[in-house]
């Protein structure tokens, strides 16, 4: 399965939790942003969530087009976010809404970051492998 999700790629990673001390603990939190992100993904991606959720060895291919207007079409970003940062939340994001029941399943992945002026998003393809 391959599909595009047309939406200006949150730059924020699941990295970004937040940490505050109560009762003499730490206690884990996420961010607004960090919040909303994963409800952007959410809602995006049960658009193209399969009708069950794929079983097995999976492969999983991501592009992501940033938005720029000085940088020429296609070119390499090497700026931060870092790839396996974005990754993470997304394939967390594609577990909850069922595209498989564990992301431990992506035994092969390839993610490449580019700029685009035209046309911002990310590129996914889920493919099962053979064993």
């Amino acid at each position: 399965m391959e599909f595009f999700l047309d939406m200006i790629p949150p730059t924020v990673t699941a990295q970004e939790h937040k940490v505050m001390i109560r009762r003499g603990r730490p206690v884990f939190y996420d961010t607004p942003r960090l919040k909303e992100a994963r409800r952007l993904y959410e809602h995006v991606l049960r658009l193209n969530r399969p009708d069950t959720p794929l079983e097995g060895a999976l492969a999983l291919t991501v592009e992501w087009y940033f938005p720029s207007k000085t940088h020429r079409e296609g070119t390499l970003r090497v700026t931060r976010p870092d790839t396996d940062n974005l990754q993470k939340l997304l394939k967390d994001c594609m577990t909850r809404v069922g595209f498989w029941k564990d992301d431990a399943q992506v035994c092969r992945e390839t993610v490449t970051k580019r700029w685009t002026r035209t046309r911002p998003g990310i590129r996914i393809e889920v493919t099962q492998l053979d064993e």
